[in-house]
């Protein structure tokens, strides 16, 4: 192999490496926003949790209602927070 087709050979080995390096730094960039997502969206369900949870507590204080309807109460609020969270994610 002459010099010439070892600097050709050297040339396109150091394309090669420079494209996989943009990809790998473009694919950490997207990773670490997914994680930010998901991080976002688990918080935002938690709370929902937490709220469905005393929103409960307090209606079974209250006796205002059924306890039928305050679990419905704490269904639909912890629906709310899945969809809040799927609205983040995606």
């Amino acid at each position: 192999m002459n010099t010439l087709e070892f600097g050709h050979w050297l040339r396109a080995a150091a394309s090669v490496a420079t494209a996989a390096g943009f990809l790998l730094a473009a694919n950490t960039a997207f990773a670490t926003q997914q994680a930010q997502q998901r991080q976002q969206g688990r918080a935002v369900n938690q709370g929902a949790k937490h709220d469905a949870r005393t929103g409960k507590q307090d209606c079974r204080a209250a006796n205002q209602t059924s306890n039928a309807q305050c679990r419905q109460d704490k269904r639909d609020t912890k629906q709310e927070g899945r969809q809040d969270k799927r609205d983040i994610k995606y």
